[in-house]
């Protein structure tokens, strides 16, 4: 069919479950440099990426570790923003942090949300699709190719862009789209992600290349849909930072429902 939009999908939270993985891994890190102090919940991390900046898990770790020792009046840790990062990225991916081949870590276990019959549906009915997320190479790639089953899915990953919300890395997605399917330029862009950074990115795109239709679609983490009130609430931070609508799962983005949002 011919090519009616490009969909652009968030990753952690959206294509898969990173409720006991990388969530778990920042709670693992703050209550390690709290000194066992303060483990913070479910609720504790969502409330920090409301603000639309900690897309970084390495650095909201190192946000929270720093508010708490602000919070009890006590000079912060020596430990260094890097040291931080690898004992994060050795409980999410193992003792070994480099060789896919042997994570073992949290990564390994993470329940995955999408297949790939729901990918090539969704492409085959018109609407290509790429990733931009914050997520690492090796981390995205090892849920798309290794466990997915893609091959060479459009990625723009941590270390080819700036954090969101700035929408560079959306948009060096939508233009390898383009070029990979020969579209014609400025076709509608959806982006689907979790957090309120995914949708302050669609309100910079809009800004910077206003000549597109940008839409951003709110999905709600399996975490954040442990009771109605938690849904609610949720859902309603996604709509003030941007998003058009919010739905439960990703695979309702169906081209058809897509279309009707155009």
């Amino acid at each position: 069919m011919k090519p009616t939009a490009i969909a652009v999908f968030d990753i952690d939270g959206v294509i898969r479950d990173v409720g006991g993985s990388y969530r778990r891994a920042i709670a693992d890190t703050v209550e390690h440099y709290t000194n066992g102090h303060y483990r913070p919940t479910i609720e504790d991390i969502d409330q920090l990426k409301s603000e639309g900046i900690w897309n970084n898990d390495w650095k909201a770790s190192e946000e929270m570790i720093s508010r708490y020792y602000a919070q009890q009046q006590q000079p912060k840790p020596t430990a260094s923003y890097e040291e931080i990062t690898d004992y994060f990225q050795k409980r999410y991916r193992g003792p070994d942090t480099e060789d896919a081949d042997q994570w073992t870590g949290y990564i390994s276990s993470e329940p995955l949300l999408v297949d790939k019959n729901y990918l090539a549906t969704l492409s085959q009915s018109g609407v290509p699709y790429a990733f931009f997320s914050g997520a690492t190479q090796g981390s995205a790639n090892f849920v798309l190719q290794r466990r997915i089953g893609l091959k060479d899915p459009i990625l723009v990953a941590m270390e080819d862009a700036p954090s969101k919300p700035d929408p560079t890395g959306l948009m060096m997605a939508v233009r390898a789209v383009e070029t990979r399917q020969s579209l014609g330029e400025n076709l509608p862009v959806i982006y689907a992600g979790d957090t309120a950074a995914d949708m302050k990115t669609i309100v910079a795109a809009k800004q910077q290349f206003p000549e597109r239709e940008w839409l951003a679609i709110g999905i709600l983490p399996p975490h954040a849909q442990k009771s109605e009130i938690y849904k609610a609430n949720y859902a309603e931070k996604l709509k003030t930072a941007g998003a058009l609508i919010v739905i439960e799962n990703v695979r309702q983005c169906t081209a058809e429902q897509l279309q009707s949002l155009l």
